[in-house]
């Protein structure tokens, strides 16, 4: 889990590099297209499963946002679900 973490974490943060020289309006219009895609994955996928790598990202970028706007985000799991892995994300690494 510590290997994957780090692979995230690393091309992560190439893709942070990639964005910082790009207008909003380019990232907004990447924004719309990467909702787009999702929303025909969901139509083609049954339900998602995701490693406990994935839970730990999901739940460390989502855990600072207020309930309201998790709610209105467009994601592949229930924001309760999002907040009730952080806390167990954090117990695993202990």
């Amino acid at each position: 889990m510590l290997l994957r973490l780090a692979y995230l974490a690393a091309t992560n943060t190439f893709a942070l590099l990639r964005l910082l020289p790009m207008s909003d309006r380019d990232k907004g219009i990447e924004i719309l297209a990467l909702r787009h895609q999702l929303l025909v994955l969901q139509c083609q996928v049954g339900k998602p499963t995701f490693t406990d790598t994935d839970r730990a990202v999901l739940a460390g970028l989502l855990h600072h946002l207020p309930m309201e706007k998790l709610r209105h985000l467009l994601l592949l799991a229930h924001p309760d679900t999002l907040l009730r892995w952080l806390p167990n994300a954090v117990v695993k690494r202990q």
